[in-house]
This record gives C-alpha cells, sequence and structure tokens, in this order.
C-alpha cells in the first residue's frame, strides 16, 4: 500500500522540532523546538494558537500536555521544567529546579498529580514532582549509566519505564522508587523512545541501532524480532489508541506504521520531511499522524486511509460544541469551533438559512430563550451574543467575561441570562437590556465548565474544573451552603431534575453522579458505563430518564430513579459527544460532536419499544467488526457488510445525518431478515 502526501503541513518554529503531542481533547498539538519556545496549534486548521509560549533560555527538549489538558510541561536544556495554562499561554508559578544536567524528558501520571523527569550529563537521574506544590517527591532514581532519554508511566500509574544512552530500558517502582527487575537489555546503541502499549502489557523503544523492539512488561522478555525497516536511528515510536498499529519516526526522514502484533510494515514509508524525524504521535481518535523534523515543519497524515484533505463539508466546518431544540420542537441549533452557528429543520435535517455570524472565534454554549423567541451562544471570545430565532443579532454583545465563555442558560421566566466562564466566574444578566446584574458570582478556583437554573429559578448551580459544584442564590447571588466536593473528578456537566430534587453531574472520570439538591448528599452510586469524560447529562421531559453524552463517542440512557442502563449504547459518532438535548416531547434526541455533524436519535426509553423500526432490526443491529461482520449475542455471525458501506452505517435510532460529500448514510432494512437455518424460507434467486 502506498501513501499520499500529508494533509497539512505547519510551518512557525525556526529550529529543528523536537517533541509534538496532542491534547487530550484532540483539538490542540503542543510542539517544542531548539528555538527555545513551545508553540500550540489547532487541529482543524493548522493555525497558531496565540503566540509562542516564552520563557526557558535553551533548546526545549519535550512537551507534555496534563490529563486534563489544562496544563503544559515543558523540558529544557537549562536544567528547568515549566508549567504553563494551555489556554493562556502564560507561565503557571516558578519553573522546577533540581537537575544537573539537561531535561531531555518529562511525563504527567495518569493522575495529573505528580510529573516525571529524565535528566542527560552531569544527572542521569529521574526525578518525581509533586504537580500541586512542584517540590520533588522522594529522592532521584538513580541507575542509568548513560543520559535518560525517554520516560513514561504504566497506564495503571504504578510503574515509570526509562531509556538510557547506555543502552538499556529499566522499570521503577512509583511508591518506593525502586528497580522492578534488571535492566531490559537488547539494544546495541541509545535508546532514544519508550512506550507502554494501552493495555500496559507491552513496552516499546526506538535506537540508534535502527530499530524498534517490543518487550513483555512484566517480565521484561523480548517480544518477537526487532521491527527492521529503518536506515538511520529512530528517534520517535507511539502505540495507536487501539494498540493495533505502532509507528516511529527516524533519521532516514519516513514514519512507518507497523502491526503490532506481527511487527510487519503495513504500508509504504510516510515520505515528505527533507531532514530527521525527531517525533511522532497519534490523535486521540487514531485518525491522524502527527510528526515533527529537523527542517522546522509539522506534518498531519491520515493514518486510516492516507487520503488527502479538502472535503467539503455540507454544514459545519469545525466540530460542533454544542446542540438545543426550540420550545417547540421544530428547530435545532449549533454552535461549532467554525465560530458560527447554525439553525436546521429538526424533521429534514435540513439547514434553515444562512449560519447567523457574529462571533469571532469557536461557538461552546448555546441556548433558546423559555418562549422561544431568542437564541443565546458564548464564545472562545468571551462574550454572549443574542439572536432572535431567526438568526438575526439582537443588541451589543455582553461584555464583562475575561476568559472563554463555557456555558449559558436563561432563567425560567426568561429575564435573565446567566453565563459560567473559563475566568471562574458566573455573570448574570439583563435578558431585554443586556446589562450585568449585580457582581460576578465567585467561589471557583477554575473554569466553570457547565450552569443551570433551578425549575423554580431561585438558584442557579454550576460546574468547574476545580471538582465542585456550587449552589448559588438567583436572586443575591450569595452562595447556598458550602461546595458539593464529593466528586472524583471534574464537573463537565451539571443539571436539575425537573421537580428541582436532585441534580445530575456528568464527571470527567466517565460516570455520572445524582446529588441530592438540599443537602448536596449522593443519592446511589455513581452511574457507570462510559469509557471517556462526560461532556453531557439532561433528564428526559417527563423525569424518568437521564442521558449522557462521552468522550467514547456514545449516548447512553438510564433510569433516573435506579440509576439502571436502559438500553444499549447509541452509536453513530465517529469522535466524542460534546452536547445532548432531548425534544420538548422526549420523543426525540439530538446530539452534537466532534466529527463535525448533528444526529437526531429516537428516543425508545423501553427496550421493547422500538417506534421507528421493526424489533428484528433494533435486535440485530451493532456495528461490524474488523472485517466487516456483525455478530450476535453468543458471538455468532449475522450478517457481512461491504467495506464501502460500513463507514456511513448506522443504528436504526438514528433518525438523521446532515448530508456530507466524504460520507454516505447506509441504513440496513430488516424487514425479510433471517439467520441461522431459516435463511432458506427467504431465499430466492
Amino acid at each position: 500500500m502506498s501513501w499520499p502526501a500529508p494533509l497539512l503541513r505547519w510551518i512557525g518554529h525556526t529550529d529543528a522540532i523536537t517533541c509534538i503531542r496532542y491534547s487530550p481533547d484532540g483539538y490542540r498539538i503542543a510542539t517544542c523546538s531548539n528555538d527555545k519556545t513551545i508553540r500550540i496549534w489547532d487541529t482543524e486548521t493548522g493555525a497558531a494558537v496565540g503566540n509562542p509560549l516564552v520563557g526557558h533560555t535553551d533548546s526545549v527538549r519535550f512537551v507534555a500536555y496534563s490529563p486534563d489538558g489544562w496544563r503544559i510541561i515543558s523540558g529544557s536544556q537549562d536544567k528547568t521544567i515549566r508549567i504553563w495554562d494551555a489556554e493562556t499561554g502564560s507561565p503557571v508559578g516558578k519553573p522546577l529546579e533540581g537537575h544537573a544536567g539537561h531535561v531531555n524528558c518529562i511525563a504527567y501520571s495518569p493522575n495529573g498529580q505528580q510529573i516525571i523527569s529524565g535528566a542527560g550529563d552531569g544527572d542521569r537521574s529521574i526525578r518525581i514532582w509533586d504537580y500541586g506544590t512542584g517540590t520533588p517527591l522522594g529522592k532521584p532514581l538513580v541507575g542509568h549509566t548513560g543520559f535518560v532519554r525517554s520516560i513514561a508511566y504504566s497506564p495503571d500509574g504504578q510503574h515509570i519505564i526509562s531509556g538510557s544512552g547506555d543502552r538499556t530500558i529499566r522499570v521503577w517502582d512509583v511508591e518506593t522508587g525502586a528497580a522492578v527487575k534488571k535492566p531490559l537489555e537488547g539494544h546495541t546503541d541509545n535508546v532514544n523512545s519508550i512506550a507502554y502499549s494501552p493495555d500496559g502489557q507491552h513496552i516499546i523503544s526506538g535506537s540508534d541501532d535502527r530499530t524498534i523492539r517490543i518487550w513483555d512488561a512484566k517480565t521484561g522478555a523480548v517480544v518477537g524480532r526487532p521491527l527492521e525497516g529503518h536506515t538511520d536511528y529512530v528517534w520517535s515510536v507511539a502505540y495507536s489508541p487501539n494498540g493495533q498499529h505502532i509507528i516511529s519516526g527516524s533519521n532516514d526522514r519516513t514514519i512507518r506504521i507497523w502491526d503490532a502484533d506481527s511487527g510487519v510494515p503495513i504500508c509504504s514509508p510516510l515520505k515528505g520531511h527533507t531532514f530527521h524525524v525527531y517525533c511522532v504521535a497519534y490523535s486521540v481518535d487514531g485518525k491522524c499522524i502527527v510528526s515533527g523534523s529537523g527542517d522546522t515543519t509539522i506534518r498531519m497524515w491520515d493514518a486510516e486511509t492516507g487520503a488527502a484533505a479538502g472535503h467539503c463539508l455540507e454544514g459545519h466546518t469545525g466540530l460542533v460544541e454544542c446542540v438545543a431544540y426550540s420550545t417547540n420542537g421544530q428547530q435545532i441549533i449549533s454552535g461549532s469551533h467554525d465560530s458560527t452557528i447554525r439553525i436546521w429543520d429538526a424533521k429534514t435535517g435540513a439547514a434553515v438559512g444562512k449560519p447567523p455570524e457574529g462571533h469571532t472565534d469557536q461557538v461552546w454554549c448555546i441556548s433558546y430563550a423559555p418562549n422561544g423567541r431568542y437564541i443565546i451562544s458564548g464564545s472562545v471570545d468571551s462574550t454572549i451574543r443574542i439572536w432572535d430565532a431567526h438568526g438575526v443579532p439582537v443588541g451589543r454583545p455582553l461584555e464583562g467575561h475575561t476568559g472563554p465563555v463555557r456555558s449559558v442558560a436563561y432563567s425560567p421566566d426568561g429575564r435573565h441570562i446567566t453565563s459560567g466562564s473559563s475566568d471562574s466566574t458566573i455573570r448574570i444578566w439583563d435578558a431585554m437590556t443586556g446589562a450585568a446584574v449585580g457582581k460576578p458570582l465567585k467561589g471557583h478556583t477554575q473554569y466553570v465548565r457547565s450552569i443551570a437554573y433551578s425549575p423554580n429559578g431561585q438558584h442557579i448551580i454550576s460546574g468547574s474544573g476545580d471538582r465542585t459544584i456550587r449552589i448559588w442564590d438567583a436572586e443575591t447571588g450569595a452562595a447556598v451552603g458550602k461546595p458539593l466536593e464529593g466528586n472524583n473528578d471534574q464537573a463537565l456537566s451539571v443539571n436539575y431534575s425537573h421537580d428541582g430534587h436532585c441534580i445530575i453531574a456528568g464527571l470527567y472520570d466517565g460516570t455520572i453522579q445524582i446529588l441530592d439538591a438540599k443537602t448536596g448528599a449522593a443519592v446511589g452510586k455513581p452511574l457507570e458505563g462510559h469509557t471517556g469524560p462526560v461532556w453531557c447529562v439532561q433528564y428526559s421531559p417527563d423525569g424518568q430518564h437521564i442521558i449522557s453524552g462521552s468522550d467514547d463517542n456514545t449516548i447512553r440512557m438510564w433510569d433516573a430513579k435506579t440509576g439502571d442502563v436502559v438500553g444499549m449504547p447509541l452509536k453513530g459518532h465517529s469522535r466524542p459527544v460534546r452536547s445532548i438535548s432531548y425534544s420538548p416531547d422526549g420523543q426525540h434526541i439530538a446530539s452534537g460532536s466532534m466529527d463535525t455533524t448533528i444526529h437526531v436519535w429516537d428516543s425508545y426509553p423501553d427496550a421493547s419499544i422500538q417506534p421507528s423500526c421493526n424489533p428484528i432490526q433494533a435486535e440485530f443491529f451493532a456495528q461490524p467488526d474488523a472485517e466487516g461482520w456483525v455478530r450476535g449475542p453468543n458471538n455468532d455471525l449475522l450478517y457481512w457488510v461491504p467495506p464501502d458501506c460500513r463507514a456511513g452505517l448506522h443504528s436504526p435510532a438514528l433518525l438523521t445525518i446532515p448530508p456530507t460529500s466524504h460520507t454516505r448514510t447506509v441504513s440496513l432494512d430488516f424487514v425479510d431478515f433471517a439467520f441461522g437455518t431459516d435463511w432458506t424460507q427467504i431465499f430466492s434467486v
């Protein structure tokens, strides 16, 4: 298989690019360079985001995002580690100092509470730092006799691995700092890059000996033969998110992709860089590969098909951050990273009119007024805008926040607008005049991700990156009680039940928590099932169900009383689901995703009721496996889907997908479906 040219080529650094990393949500890429700077890029457009991060006084060797995506750390030849605000690019605290040699590599622990760093000549040690205080934890890990060139945490956070110029890989116990088993030996030259497989069972390493090796993480034994093909030093290696492939970047100016099980190259080398490839990384969804080179450029490659970019989307051109139904259920509105709002016909999915324009940056939140006559939107441009139901601007933008506006809501009586921002504050506005009402509500110590009014309009709840939920008096702006601090992670989405007795919160750890609105106590156990952060939660109009959208690309439905999962997850989006909304009659659900589409689903809370399809169709629908087979509950083969139909295949519950020029929608008719020996009853020539 040959591989076409890269999708994008980004230029900005003035010297070799030494490290490249995706943000956890896939929106951004951070790069560092021998030009002493860090740069942040938009993954969709390739445009630089903000100014370069400046502070290091020598080459920056490594860069990494915190697990929550809100911080960036960098390690430099100036012997320091710096922490940066990923959104503003501002330094956070003082540099971490202690290494006596160049800082060659850094990494966050999976829980984000620790930072590890590896150093070069004059030091050759690994240090563990407390992220909150910046102080060293314990003594340095010493054992390597050469530069520490690469480090990584195991997925469970219990071990650290390090690769060195002494040609070995070492495994360390995080708690004790002691070496675990003997050094892994086999490479005949410097070990430049190491990584764990996503399941933690294997370790891969790239070396100056031009090979990649795979190791058993438990025993330290070599797995199979070295992966050979590069004709010069291997600088960087990484696993795909699903663990099926390995990528490598080399001094030979190419990137190679390997089958992780067999070690066989799956295609021709990716060529385009004009100098050494120092760093490679997979996107969060595994669909793209990025590479950084000594030629000062960053290139993006399609990891699945190799198809060149340039699809003309009929709709949003950026990921869809928010969706909402109109109060009469006839229209859906959406806000996108393309800085626009779009209005859609809820029945046909057709766009209504031209996109309303006015925001100068990404639109992160959107809502209808209770009377359905107005729309409000919040943006990264720090403003809130008001529009009539046709998308015509009403008045001037509401200005006052000093950071992106992450959430907006109307009061139940429509008299006030409330907004939450990355500036850690909540503001209340007069919906008629646009004037600020009172002072900002302050108390959160990090960004305010979500806000909602109680059904009676007396209270406002807010969820924040500081892992708390706060309740506020809507009239006075005063805090009501203490913050609700029982959450294990950041509250990404909050909402009231329709009777106002309960609060639901979607958390970064992938769970949903139900809380008593009066006492703040947890009601039952967390709702578990999602495998990624829960970005949005909502009660059904009758209050009987809860829906949630997640980073795992699915929507789930739950019984609001018991917390039990209702039916199977709704699958159809190819990237994280960032927003969901019930239609006023509760019959449909709209979802917006990073894949740039809005889907409309038939809502069927009882698994035995399928309003839009017959029972056979619902029972036997599933996503095909890698070979195209759809399997039954006992792993028996049900039917096979041709390759050209798999990309657009959607669940029978999915009613509407706005058309695009590059993905056609495929529905399957199960009216005459039969399997096993029954197929003979319907087969005809």
